[in-house]
């Protein structure tokens, strides 16, 4: 289950047997990170006539219906048609490469004067060792596994500088991962400057990059380089419920 890659000029590894998932898996109820104020994720059993769609309850079969919000229900991945009106701009007419190599690193937000936490540019120059990888994974600190429940509405929560997003698109990053409900500000009164400035909105649209958010990194993953992939539902839509894998990657030397 070995395989080896090419980046950077030189060879690197990795065991496919040891995948390191760091989504969020969906349950019914409240225990999901939520934001922007979605309903719980319900689970309802199919009923009609005598059919039930629970083993438990003495039917032959599970069968159920599934409401959730992907925007506002864990772990996600949107592409630039969040942000557009149109109906073709969907995920998954537009991820159709699902590998990617990708650093992870941590950083600590900067509290602003007006109480806002702010990841920002200078601190991501200071981390990343790897610009010329295609994906990005930012994990926020302090870091625990609160954040797989955490209910973020209304708590205006950290988010990005916009420059570093566009600092990102500058460096041909096509795909970043984040631990939080969002790149912007909770209410920004709809400016959506960090996501306009990585998907270029106001230039050539990079239509192919996407934006996953509300991801979880535990802390037994270290900062590193690894091996991505990114997984998703075939809905077309902007957004959709995804499933990031880790593979950490070590270098080769024959």
């Amino acid at each position: 289950m070995i395989i080896t890659l090419h980046f950077n000029a030189k060879q690197w590894q990795a065991d496919l047997s040891q995948p390191l998932d760091i989504s969020i898996p969906l349950k019914e109820g409240e225990l999901n990170p939520t934001c922007y104020y979605a309903d719980p994720v319900k689970f309802d059993t199919i009923e009609m006539g005598n059919f039930i769609g629970s083993v438990q309850r003495g039917g032959s079969v599970n069968y159920q219906k599934i409401s959730f919000t992907p925007h506002g229900n864990g772990t996600h991945t949107e592409c630039y048609g969040h942000l557009v009106a149109d109906p073709k701009a969907t995920l998954n007419s537009l991820l159709n490469i699902f590998h990617f190599i990708t650093e992870v690193i941590s950083l600590r937000p900067h509290f602003l004067d007006n109480g806002d936490a702010l990841i920002t540019l200078e601190s991501l120059k200071q981390k990343i060792k790897h610009p010329t990888a295609k994906a990005l994974v930012i994990r926020t600190l302090p870091n625990d596994d609160s954040k797989k429940t955490r209910q973020y509405s209304g708590t205006n929560p950290p988010y990005l500088e916009a420059a570093l997003t566009q600092h990102l698109a500058e460096k041909s990053i096509e795909h970043l991962l984040l631990d939080l409900p969002s790149v912007d500000r909770e209410v920004d009164g709809g400016a959506l400057s960090a996501h306009k400035a990585f998907w270029n909105l106001d230039g050539i649209v990079r239509k192919h990059c996407t934006i996953t958010e509300l991801i979880y990194v535990p802390e037994h993953i270290p900062d590193g380089l690894y091996l991505l992939n990114l997984q998703i539902t075939s809905l077309e839509i902007d957004a959709s419920p995804s499933k990031p894998v880790l593979y950490k990657l070590t270098e080769f030397l024959p």
